[in-house]
């Protein structure tokens, strides 16, 4: 009852992360599409892609018409679109190989494109103990106020989907931790940032370099904070 969504937290980080000038956007394992539903309004078209046929037929049914979701797995099959503005992601690429799916989530974004994924990290309690305790402790804070604010205003803020409802997989334990995914990225995409999250998920961002011969289509925006 006090227990809500951390994927739904972090959208509005996502959101801030997009380019000024963003046209066409690919949200990857975008499950039932509660993102891609949030991204619509703001870009000309969303490309949304899982490779869950049960999570494309949901997302179908809950997105608008600017919306095209797409049945595919990002390693195997073609992408709907190339010269992406911004590739966005939650908690979907600790599903597959980092280093595999961000060379090819680097090549379809334009020059100066943005790519901005909130994942979920292996446990690295030597490191990270006392953000797992401030996390523990934050997560239950928070389940009250949203649960008062679900009781008196009506309000469903961070409502967490049932995954045995949804079908949406669960991976328990992912394979890489914070700092292990930051030597990935890093080494894939020079330039790369990679920090944790409260709420066990880290933030992973990359600007694709504008050749020196080349004019920005379109400025991305500053980096903020959560």
């Amino acid at each position: 009852m006090l227990d809500w969504s951390h994927n739904a937290y972090y959208q509005r980080l996502l959101l801030r992360h997009l380019p000024r000038s963003c046209r066409r956007v690919l949200d990857v394992g975008c499950g039932s599409g509660a993102f891609a539903a949030r991204l619509a309004p703001r870009v000309d078209h969303v490309d949304a892609v899982d490779r869950s046929a049960r999570m494309i037929e949901q997302a179908t049914r809950h997105t608008p018409g600017n919306v095209t979701c797409v049945l595919a797995d990002v390693l195997v099959d073609p992408l709907p679109g190339r010269d992406y503005d911004a590739i966005v992601s939650i908690t979907a690429l600790h599903h597959m190989p980092l280093e595999n799916a961000l060379e090819v989530l680097a090549a379809a974004l334009r020059p100066g494109g943005v790519l901005a994924a909130v994942v979920l990290p292996r446990m690295d309690l030597r490191r990270e103990w006392l953000v797992e305790i401030i996390a523990m402790v934050g997560h239950r804070l928070l389940g009250v106020l949203f649960h008062a604010d679900r009781l008196l205003r009506g309000g469903n803020a961070f409502t967490k989907e049932h995954h045995t409802r949804t079908g949406m997989p669960v991976v328990l334990d992912p394979p890489l931790t914070t700092r292990q995914a930051a030597r990935v990225a890093t080494a894939v995409l020079p330039g790369a940032r990679v920090r944790r999250l409260l709420f066990w998920r880290y933030l992973l961002l990359w600007e694709k370099p504008i050749p020196h011969n080349s004019s920005p289509a379109a400025t991305p925006s500053s980096p903020t904070t959560e």
